[in-house]
């Protein structure tokens, strides 16, 4: 196994994936091994089945699944694992951050070390993962995203700070109890807003909306740093839970039904009967009120949005577009466009520009590994000898 390879675990709302993988060529990555498992999901940040105590659905028994069926087709044990961390159990926490200087010189990576150092707290229930920078500014009123070099007598940094709950990381931690496995911890949604929008366009403030199955996060991104993030219990299980109410149809026919709604078919598309069989069993449906209980459904996510966005600057976000990725949204037609309407904003969808891998539903599983993979890199030449694959 090469020592530039490093071993992810991705956790959705619904299901978990451990992969392998490596940074290939021209910003490409070679996956080597990978396994999802379903299990209960979470709500409120509280994982179902654990506190249940159920033996089925348990995230616990879900990632040691994965684990070893990965390290079976590498034929190698996991020493190091990247774990991403999604938005219900991230906190962030955005500040500004100074630091002046006896005279004017140029600034050196000690001192943003130092400037971020100095912002990093404590939090009862959380523990600290990593801090990013926003934007910099001069004691000039310079506006900067990379300060190095640049001669100035006083920085302001505005920071933002990661920080996962301790309820999660002793959930993962439990699990791997007995494995030898090292952790680190990575905020899903930071990764994906990063590796999804151009730096361009995040230097000028964006928004991303992660789309889940249970749980959706909204996230404003500025530089290389999250302003503000909200996640709610709001995604594609409770679409077709209305779905599910709407039609009266047993919830496995709805979440099928979810992949034949069109919310803008034509007049007299949507007037005809039509008919889905599952198991062996008919179901007749009117597309009209198919497409009607979805729109219902997505006008939840699109509330909670406009909750969030509502507490924010109109006139910063106002022309902002809304970039959208994950599992939640990709499979409804229509779905895009409908939230477009309802928030007044452009909806632009994203997804990794990689052959196979081109799905938002692939979207965390490439952010984390380009995360990870870099972290890697940075962790230094004796660290990955001494850790062997996925550190």
């Amino acid at each position: 196994m090469a020592q530039k390879s490093v071993a992810v675990l991705d956790i959705r709302s619904t299901e978990v994936t451990v992969f392998v993988g490596e940074r290939g060529v021209n910003d490409t990555f070679v996956f080597k091994a990978s396994r999802t498992e379903s299990y209960g999901g979470y709500e409120d940040g509280v994982f179902y089945k654990e506190e249940e105590g159920e033996k089925d659905g348990k995230i616990s028994d879900a990632i040691l699944r994965a684990i070893s069926a990965v390290e079976q087709v590498c034929g190698e044990r996991i020493r190091m694992l990247y774990v991403g961390v999604p938005g219900v159990f991230t906190k962030v926490v955005a500040k500004e951050q100074d630091i002046g200087f006896p005279k004017k010189r140029k600034i050196v990576q000690k001192d943003l070390d130092a400037l971020v150092a100095a912002g990093t707290e404590q939090i009862k229930g959380f523990r600290y993962m990593r801090a990013s920078s926003m934007i910099y500014v001069t004691n000039d009123k310079q506006r900067v995203i990379d300060p190095i070099g640049i001669s100035t007598a006083g920085l302001t940094g505005c920071i933002s700070y990661f920080y996962c709950s301790e309820y999660f990381c002793s959930t993962v931690e439990d699990a791997l109890k007995g494995l030898k496995i090292n952790v680190r911890y990575l905020p899903t949604q930071f990764a994906m807003a990063t590796y999804l929008i151009p730096s361009e366009t995040r230097d000028e403030c964006a928004l991303f909306l992660d789309a889940g199955s249970l749980a959706s996060s909204l996230s404003i991104v500025l530089g290389n740093g999250i302003m503000a993030q909200e996640s709610f219990g709001s995604g594609k299980v409770h679409v077709a839970l209305l779905v599910m109410e709407r039609l009266n149809v047993p919830y496995e026919v709805a979440l099928t039904l979810l992949h034949r709604a069109n919310l803008f078919a034509k007049q007299e598309e949507r007037e005809e009967k039509l008919q889905i069989l599952y198991r062996g069993e008919a179901y007749e449906f009117s597309p009209a009120l198919l497409a009607e209980a979805v729109a219902e459904g997505l006008d939840g996510i699109c509330e909670k949005a406009e909750e969030f966005l509502e507490g924010f600057d109109e006139r910063e976000l106002d022309c902002k577009p809304l970039f959208v990725s994950g599992e939640g949204l990709s499979d409804i037609r229509g779905a895009i466009e409908h939230i477009s309407k309802r928030l007044n904003r452009l909806l632009e969808p994203v997804a990794p520009n990689l052959p196979y891998y081109n799905k938002p539903a692939m979207s965390s599983r490439v952010a984390l590994l380009d995360m990870a993979c870099e972290d890697n890199r940075k962790s230094g030449f004796f660290h990955r000898i001494f850790n062997g694959f996925g550190g």
